[in-house]
């Protein structure tokens, strides 16, 4: 049999050409039923019915073939009708292979290549459509915005099977495992982008400037001339946001609102907040020079949560010591200025303040759990000391959580767990929280205010009420759930703002020697034997201690290195790299104990040397890489390590690394300092 007589109907069309068929049927069926009623009708009925089938039989056999040539031409008609279609689609559109190489496209696709219809591959004509980001599946879409010949396309790719394909066309020859071809879309979107662009410029955005020190500025200048120094700044203030088409109105002596546009604000971004430096400059004789602190709240839905975050920012500015601007919006916290330290302030009037929120809060509780941060230092320990005798003074219950004791700290915790006055569980591990947490638990975190810094992060989201005792500037991933939040960016130590702390909180506290010595332990550590950013109160909380009976002597044999230590940081120091005549960089051998302290104080030596600004001591310990970073009064190393996901103080910080090397944790600084060179941050 032919492979014409083969040819057969389906679908609609088949069940509509059998409809005469089953009409036969049905009228067999009635003349059957006219039979039973009378015969005679029942014959002529019969008659009828088979002049019917004849009929139809005849039609649909003999006009079989001339349907099927007109559904043929008709099919060719339709596929010619759609070819042009596409042909002519408005949508420029092209079909590539798994390599790249463009097999079809139209006259749209051949107009925005303008002429380059000579290149066979996609990825040469546009670099970003490449074989990497072409979609794996047949289910898969993949959309992205491409730029080509100053224009924005919004392109989509999805594959298209063509199984067979290489059976039936001779022409070409697809490897059957890749018989597909992937369709490429591409929108024109350039002027919606545009569109879009100048309503989010035109968005109106909310800010807060705060002039930091302003008692502080005005006690510096005469009384006569204090009008005259707020008028200065008064009118820096509105020059700056008036050049950028904003609005100010000032709130109190020393509070701006400020409203402006998204576009002004690139320009402020732009000049680096140049307001921060402008005022100053602001000098009619006073001793003090003005700073500003601005918080702004960008890419909001509605004003008021642009002013909400307008206020997170200004808070979180004024925490990190002021000086600076800090931009909040849905996506984290960006942050301009802060270069230096802000002024320490004399007044202890906040220490005493924190001092009876403290204790109220600790008073209102059953129990206390002290934590600091993981790979505890003697600040860290020194802290939770004071803070466990602040509660236990009050009669309280309480239990510092450890897990990895250094050897830093090791003589301190050995002495305090051997003496038979503590409790056996007066340190406990992370894993045993559960055992003492109840409803009426507080928690104070010391020396962090990152959750995920702490030696317990679950803990904090257990625990209902959590105070946070910290000298490092804030971040954006801060703890968000404290009722009672004391951070001194300006302070030496977090051991200095507990041991202010406890002067206030109990009417003539006793200290044993050995608790006194933990938190002297913690100052002189941190201050590098009050060397290092040591102020009056510094000096005054160690007075404090030492009144309580703490050994300065045994202080330091305390922490004395051992011969291996002494070695290995003498190694680091020696096989420096001096990187831009500026910046020590270093290897910390990561197989002796307690390696990030020895990478620390390696930190620090390298700063003794002469054209040094800053040193960045790198080390390996438990599968991550660690990075301290210190500096004396010439640079911020907290700006730096931020870009590098760490923070800290202005003068010594750091940054962990993971799932890199230590040559490429290195090679990432470098590029880092390049990169803030370049844009005028260092």
């Amino acid at each position: 049999m032919s492979k014409r007589n083969n040819m057969q109907l389906k679908g609609q069309l088949k069940l509509y050409m059998q409809w005469p068929l089953i009409m036969s049927v049905l009228l067999a069926v009635i003349n059957v039923w006219i039979y039973m009623v009378d015969l005679r009708a029942g014959v002529m009925m019969s008659i009828g019915v088979l002049l019917y089938i004849l009929i139809v039989c005849v039609l649909y056999f003999y006009n079989q073939s001339t349907l099927y040539a007109d559904l043929v031409q008709f099919a060719e008609q339709y596929g010619g009708v759609q070819n042009t279609l596409l042909k002519e689609l408005s949508i420029p559109y092209v079909l590539v292979l798994e390599t790249g190489q463009m097999v079809w496209w139209n006259k749209s696709f051949e107009e925005i290549i303008q002429g380059e219809n000579t290149e066979k591959y996609l990825n040469k004509l546009i670099p970003a459509l490449n074989r990497g980001v072409y979609p794996k599946h047949e289910e898969d879409r993949v959309e992205m915005e491409v730029e080509f010949n100053d224009r924005e396309y919004q392109v989509e790719m999805h594959k298209v099977s063509v199984e067979g394909f290489s059976k039936s066309e001779q022409l070409l020859h697809i490897p059957e495992d890749q018989e597909y071809f992937i369709a490429v879309y591409m929108k024109d979107v350039t002027v919606m982008n545009s569109y879009i662009q100048e309503n989010e410029n035109q968005r109106l955005i909310a800010g807060l400037i705060y002039i930091d020190n302003y008692d502080a500025v005005m006690e510096s200048v005469e009384e006569v001339r204090q009008s005259l120094l707020v008028a200065l700044i008064d009118r820096k203030v509105n020059q700056y946001i008036g050049k950028v088409d904003g609005i100010v109105k000032k709130l109190e002596k020393d509070k701006y609102f400020i409203v402006m546009k998204k576009a002004s604000y690139r320009q402020m971004e732009e000049d680096k907040f140049s307001i921060l430096e402008d005022v100053k400059q602001v000098n009619i004789g006073n001793a003090r020079c003005a700073t500003l602190s601005i918080g702004l709240g960008l890419n909001t839905a509605t004003y008021a949560q642009s002013y909400n975050y307008a206020r997170v920012a200004i808070d979180l500015a004024l925490a990190r010591g002021g000086d600076q601007a800090v931009i909040k919006d849905c996506n984290g916290v960006t942050y301009f200025g802060g270069k230096k330290e802000q002024m320490a302030r004399n007044t202890r009037v906040k220490a005493r303040v924190k001092a009876e929120a403290l204790r109220e809060f600790i008073v209102a509780q059953d129990t206390v759990l002290v934590m600091g941060h993981q790979i505890s230092d003697a600040d860290s320990l020194g802290a939770c000391i004071g803070i466990y005798r602040a509660a236990v003074e009050l009669e309280k219950k309480a239990h510092i959580i450890i897990n990895d004791v250094t050897s830093s700290v090791r003589a301190l915790y050995d002495e305090i767990a051997r003496d038979p006055v503590y409790p056996r569980d007066i340190f406990i591990t992370s894993d045993y929280v559960k055992e003492y947490l109840t409803e009426n638990t507080m928690v104070v975190v010391v020396d962090t205010n990152k959750a995920a810094m702490t030696e317990c992060p679950k803990l904090l989201e257990m625990a209902k009420t959590i105070a946070v005792f910290d000298h490092h500037r804030q971040s954006s991933n801060m703890i968000e759930n404290a009722v009672l939040s004391y951070i001194e960016p300006y302070s030496s130590s977090t051991c200095e703002m507990v041991a202010e702390v406890l002067q206030y909180l109990v009417e003539d506290i006793k200290l044993s020697s050995v608790e006194a010595e933990c938190l002297y332990a913690g100052i002189m550590i941190d201050t590098r034997n009050f060397m290092n950013r040591t102020g009056v109160r510094t000096f005054e909380a160690a007075a404090f201690l030492r009144r309580c009976g703490a050994d300065i002597t045994r202080v330091r044999k305390m922490f004395r290195d051992d011969m291996e230590s002494y070695r290995a940081k003498a190694e680091a120091v020696r096989k420096a790299e001096v990187y831009r005549k500026e910046f020590a960089l270093a290897e910390c051998p990561g197989d002796i104990d307690s390696p990030t302290v020895l990478a620390a104080q390696a930190a620090n030596e390298l700063l003794d040397i002469s054209g040094i600004k800053a040193s960045f001591v790198f080390t390996e310990y438990n599968g991550k890489i660690y990075m301290s970073a210190r500096s004396i009064d010439e640079l911020n190393v907290q700006l730096i390590a931020e870009r590098l996901g760490g923070g800290g103080h202005i003068n010594s910080s750091g940054a962990q690394f993971m799932h890199i090397t230590m040559s490429q944790a290195i090679r990432k600084l470098k590029q880092t300092i390049d990169t803030m060179i370049e844009e005028g941050d260092i």
